[in-house]
C-alpha cells in the first residue's frame, strides 16, 4: 500500500485519524478494526455481540445495525470520544443460503435489514457530518453476489445487489463534496459464515482452504482508505486465485 507521499501506508498516514468499523466483533470486520489501529488510527469497533469499552485508541460500542436509534447513538458516541470519522467501513452483514422456494418472507425480509437497511442507516448517521468537514471515505463491504447471479441467493444476493445500487446512487449524491464511496466486493472469504454450510463437502462449492482470509479484505480497505484525496476508488473485486 502507498500513502499519499508515496511511502508504505502505516502509522505515519493513518496516525489521528478516526475509523469506524460495523460488524467488528468477527470475520471481515474483526480483521479490518485490527489491521486499522495496528496502522495507527483510531478505531471505533460496532457490533451487536460487543460489550461496551473505551481505550485511548478504541472504542467499542454494542450495535445492532438494523435499528436507527442504535445507529445514531454509535455515530454520536464516535464525534463525542473521536470526533468526526476519516473511514467508515460499512462491513455489518449477514450471510445466507437457500433456494428461493425454500426462503420464506421473514428470512427475506432479514437478509434486506441486515444487508441493506443496515448500510442505509449507516451512511445516514455518519455522511452528513463527513460532508460538512468535506472530507471522508465511506467504504462498503459487498460481495461477489453483487454482481454475479448464483442459485441459492434470491435473499442474500438482491439485499447485495441492493446494496450495490445504494452504493452508486451515493455516489452520484456525494460527488464533489469531498466525500467518496467504494464499494469492496470480495469473492468467497473462509470466515464463520460458512459454517453452517459446509463447503467443504457441498457439490459446486469452492473448498474453504482455497478462499480469501478476512486479512485479504483488510488489507484492500487500507489500500482505499489510504488514497490521496485526489484518488476516487470506485469499485474493487476480490477473487481468490
Amino acid at each position: 500500500m502507498s500513502s499519499p507521499g508515496g511511502q508504505a501506508a502505516g502509522v505515519s498516514f493513518f496516525s489521528g485519524r478516526v475509523a469506524v468499523v460495523t460488524g467488528a466483533s468477527r470475520g471481515i470486520g474483526r480483521a479490518v478494526a485490527e489491521a486499522l489501529e495496528a496502522a495507527g488510527a483510531k478505531v471505533v469497533r460496532a457490533a451487536r455481540s460487543l460489550t461496551s469499552a473505551h481505550t485511548p485508541t478504541r472504542l467499542d460500542v454494542p450495535c445492532d445495525v438494523t435499528d436507527a436509534a442504535e445507529v445514531e447513538a454509535l455515530a454520536a458516541a464516535t464525534r463525542e470520544t473521536f470526533g468526526v470519522p476519516d473511514f467508515v467501513v460499512s462491513n455489518a452483514g449477514d450471510f445466507f443460503l437457500e433456494s428461493f422456494e425454500a426462503t420464506t418472507p421473514e428470512q427475506f425480509a432479514a437478509q434486506l435489514a441486515v444487508n441493506l437497511q443496515g448500510p442505509f442507516l449507516v451512511a445516514r448517521a455518519f455522511l452528513p457530518t463527513m460532508r460538512a468537514r468535506s472530507s471522508g471515505r465511506l467504504i462498503s463491504i459487498g460481495s461477489i453476489a453483487d454482481h454475479r447471479t448464483f442459485p441459492g441467493n434470491a435473499a442474500y444476493g438482491a439485499a447485495k445487489t441492493g446494496l450495490r445500487g445504494l452504493h452508486e446512487v451515493l455516489r452520484e449524491e456525494y460527488r464533489d463534496s469531498g466525500v467518496m464511496c467504494t464499494l469492496i466486493s470480495p469473492g468467497p472469504t473462509d470466515t464463520a459464515g460458512w459454517d453452517a454450510y459446509d463447503p467443504d463437502h457441498r457439490p459446486g462449492f469452492m473448498p474453504r482452504h482455497r478462499m480469501l482470509r478476512p486479512e485479504d479484505v483488510a488489507e484492500a480497505v487500507l489500500w482505499v482508505a489510504s488514497r490521496p484525496a485526489r484518488v476516487d476508488v470506485d469499485w474493487l473485486r476480490l477473487g481468490p486465485a
